[in-house]
């Protein structure tokens, strides 16, 4: 049979099914054959919120969004081309996000009438037979029988034989779109080199999916996307929370000290934990503590005993963790604390995204506790930004608070590695004597940068106390006098307040530096925001770009910046935070667009947004 190839400039995949499925293993599968053929690329995983949610039910679907092209792309897509419905649930969650005329894979044996009730279609109503998919181009495959049939001979009962049938479907989209197969049968072997019923079951599924494509009358046309036109270099697909992971190890290596990373598990911040504890070759330690305040206090414990302190949570585990990061900054040490943001408040939506904590990385601690805030853009950007995070915490003693979110931390993207050589300087400077002249160890003598000096436990004759009580200027002793609280409180702010002076200026990301409209964001706003703004700058209109990566303290000149433009907006997953910040900090009319979902703003939402501002139609 001859078949037409087309060639296609971007793709938007979308799978769906049961999170026991297989979903975010046949789109992690895909992301890396896409990747390994140097195409660009976003991913957006969308995990069901309940751990073991009953099979075939709306709140079990479990999806993986993947956009490749070959041009730049910043977001997963708006709207997908190809959605994949394992059963009648997937299809009815995912259905509003397929574009019109776009095509439908399912599964047929997931539309039996148990269900279509379990989806809570209507007694008699059947999508794939109603009409109602009648503007798509559907295309019908009884997965699980092929994968029953593939397996006819393999001696696995019939539960382990349908797990397998996410690799028909991985190894049919090979085949449509004409891509090799041998990475993933590599990660087939490696994964399930102890078990070679189950390895050989699930190559020989994967090539059944290639075979079909490949021979069945129904499928007229193959696609190809070609090669994106990058920076050379060496490139691997990196998810958020990998990213850092590898930043934090960099962090290290490039400081000379150990890393400690104390955490308790919870979604989405988990995997750094995870990944960290791989890496015992580069000294790191990793403990998983009892709760929160025993993970924070560990780090803390080590970094007072100098090394990298670090500990990971989500808003519900930073809220327990709010006294002792007082206790940080109360000490004056290093410390890392890393909050992936989730749905909230309370424990709110634990596997959809949010940027509903900045308020409380600002002002969610008792008496007036300022920290530094770093914030990651894309999953690439996680490692750039976590390895600047460390740099000011050890450079300017202080705990630094580090914020992405779950979009950030489970999203992909390509990501060019960084050259040790070219990474900055993390410079440490501990104390280890007494100073020529100086008597006594004075623990909170400050240096240009208002830094206090790190000396650690056990050097003889710099013994010194620590704790949560108000410490007396240069001395460090326990003291209670109004004068010197006022003069601490002020000393502490003004050393988070001097970091500007260390920290580059605001650059717009794109745009002139005067117009009608900045767009101005933080976090995983990022791909939205850059997308909608170019496709504005396109047709002429005078729009530009800022996002922030230093969200305390700004950049000195941002004020400036933000005053060349008539206008300025504030994209956020959230009610409306860095905005208050804005308002207060430059007494600027700033407008915010908000959306609070548990899904990502998209490029289309703020082009309407962007188009009312500027006059024109919605």
């Amino acid at each position: 049979m001859v078949r037409k190839q087309e060639i296609l400039q971007d793709v938007v995949i979308k799978f769906a099914g049961d999170s026991g499925d297989g979903m975010q293993l046949t789109g992690s599968q895909f992301t890396n054959n896409t990747a390994l053929l140097g195409i660009d690329l976003a991913t957006f995983p969308d995990f069901p919120a309940e751990i073991r949610a009953p099979q075939g039910t709306l709140p079990g679907v479990s999806g993986f969004q993947l956009r490749f092209s070959s041009d730049r792309v910043f977001t997963p897509g708006d709207a997908c081309d190809v959605l994949v419905a394992m059963n009648a649930a997937a299809l009815k969650v995912n259905l509003k996000t397929l574009k019109k005329g776009g095509k439908i894979l399912v599964n047929t044996d997931g539309f039996g009438a148990k269900n279509l009730r379990l989806a809570n279609y209507p007694d008699g109503v059947n999508p794939l037979e109603d009409g109602s998919l009648s503007n798509y181009e559907v295309f019908e495959m009884d997965v699980t029988k092929m994968t029953r049939e593939a397996l006819k001979d393999v001696t696995l009962g019939m539960k382990e034989k349908d797990r397998a049938k996410n690799m028909f479907v991985l190894g049919f989209l090979y085949w449509m779109y004409g891509r090799d197969m041998e990475n993933s049968i590599n990660f087939i072997k490696e994964k399930f080199s102890n078990k070679p019923d189950i390895m050989n079951s699930n190559i020989a599924v994967l090539q059944a999916g290639y075979n079909y494509g490949d021979t069945t009358e129904t499928f007229t046309t193959t696609f190809s996307v070609e090669r994106a036109k990058m920076e050379p270099g060496s490139y691997r697909s990196i998810m958020g929370n990998q990213a850092v992971s590898l930043g934090l190890i960099a962090a290290s290596q490039k400081s000379g000290l150990p890393l400690f990373l104390g955490s308790y598990p919870i979604t989405p911040a988990s995997d750094i934990l995870h990944d960290l504890s791989k890496y015992k070759n580069f000294g790191v330690r990793t403990f998983q503590a009892e709760d929160e305040i025993a993970a924070i206090t560990s780090a803390i414990g080590a970094s007072y005993g100098g090394a990298l302190g670090i500990t990971t949570s989500s808003g519900p585990g930073i809220a327990l963790k709010g006294e002792a990061m007082g206790l940080a900054v109360m000490l004056e040490i290093p410390l890392l604390i890393i909050n992936i943001q989730r749905g909230g408040p309370s424990t709110g939506l634990p596997t959809k995204t949010e940027q509903s904590d900045l308020m409380q990385a600002y002002y969610g601690r008792n008496g007036e506790c300022p920290m530094p805030i770093i914030s990651a853009s894309t999953p690439a950007d996680c490692f750039d930004a976590i390895y600047e995070a460390a740099r000011i915490s050890i450079q300017h003693m202080t705990p630094v608070l580090y914020l992405s979110d779950g979009y950030i931390a489970n999203g992909a993207e390509p990501w060019r590695y960084p050259q040790s050589k070219d990474l900055p300087a993390i410079e440490v400077k501990f104390k280890t004597t007494l100073d020529e002249g100086e008597e006594k160890y004075k623990p909170y003598a400050r240096d240009q940068k208002l830094a206090r000096p790190w000396a650690v436990p056990g050097t003889a004759g710099l013994e010194h106390r620590i704790g949560g009580l108000e410490k007396q200027n240069i001395t460090g002793n326990v003291n209670y006098e109004p004068e010197n609280h006022q003069l601490m409180i002020k000393l502490r702010q003004e050393k988070v307040d001097k970091i500007t002076d260390y920290i580059p200026e605001q650059q717009l990301d794109s745009g002139s530096e005067k117009g009608k409209i900045l767009v101005l964001g933080w976090g995983s706003t990022y791909g939205a925001i850059k997308s909608a703004v170019a496709e504005l700058q396109a047709r002429g209109q005078a729009v530009s770009h800022a996002h922030l990566r230093y969200v305390r303290p700004f950049p000195r000149n941002l004020g400036q910046l933000i005053k060349n433009f008539d206008q300025v907006l504030i994209p956020e997953i959230n009610n409306g935070q860095l905005i208050k910040i804005i308002r207060d900090t430059y007494l600027v009319d700033a407008k915010g667009y908000n959306k609070m979902m548990g899904v990502p703003i998209t490029k289309t939402e703020l082009v309407h947004c962007l188009e009312e501002m500027l006059g024109g139609k919605n």
